[in-house]
């Protein structure tokens, strides 16, 4: 009877042993949160004055952002109301190698990043911040003479033209297809001039203009050849 007790006492121990070891390090099938960087953005006078965009090293990511009422460019009629704009997104791998092999190349952003001279235009207050198990850290800058951080920034501000392009050329199909024509030709433009990065994020709405009879048929076609390009780079 005492060695079974004893047993029994021991087995107690040990179970309680594991379960603190195992909430010390978050649990034996709790697998390790994927790297983040993020990248915010804020100008005062834009369609989108601010917006943040999250990447997650497996391709997942998030874009939020607040957009005021109406075309700033005059383009088309008032096509949104102010609101806030929270979607998932889902990144092809090539752009996610190279969102995080510059954010470790730049040392996770734990750097100053920002230009010392004085005189610079109001490009909009930029911040990029990266996290991970091998460290953190974040830099904010208006202009920047590192290289590689530019890179970064025209890829990130490339990624929302589209998703802002994206809502713009909805809201045509929905109440305006003759404007449509202009509209889908600006954006081929600076889809050509790469510009707008990531096409893959508004297919469906590609995707729905292209399979509408009732939309000028140079229009069709030109979303289907953007249709196109999202599908040469795989997710």
């Amino acid at each position: 009877m005492r060695f079974a007790a004893r047993m029994v006492a021991g087995i107690t121990l040990a179970m309680s042993s594991g379960i603190a070891l195992a909430a010390q390090s978050g649990g034996p099938n709790v697998a390790a949160k994927p790297a983040e960087v993020s990248f915010q953005f804020e100008r005062v006078g834009l369609p989108v004055p601010r917006f943040t965009l999250r990447v997650e090293e497996d391709g997942s990511g998030s874009y939020q952002a607040e957009e005021i009422e109406g075309a700033a460019d005059g383009r088309s009629l008032q096509y949104a109301s102010a609101k806030h704009i929270d979607r998932t997104l889902n990144l092809t791998s090539s752009t996610v190698g190279t969102i995080f092999k510059a954010a470790r190349e730049l040392n996770r952003f734990d750097m100053d990043c920002a230009a010392n001279a004085k005189k610079v235009a109001d490009t909009g207050k930029k911040t990029l911040s990266y996290k991970g198990t091998d460290g953190s850290g974040s830099c904010t800058y208006n202009y920047s003479n590192n290289k590689d951080v530019e890179k970064l920034t025209t890829t990130f501000i490339g990624i929302a033209l589209t998703l802002d392009e994206g809502r713009r050329l909805a809201f045509l199909h929905q109440y305006d297809r003759l404007g449509l024509d202009a509209e889908m030709t600006i954006f081929e433009r600076e889809t050509a001039a790469g510009h707008a990065l990531e096409l893959n994020t508004i297919a469906p709405v590609l995707t729905a203009i292209a399979g509408d009879n009732a939309v000028m048929e140079r229009v069709r076609l030109e979303a289907a050849n953007l249709l196109k390009l999202a599908g040469s780079n795989k997710i």
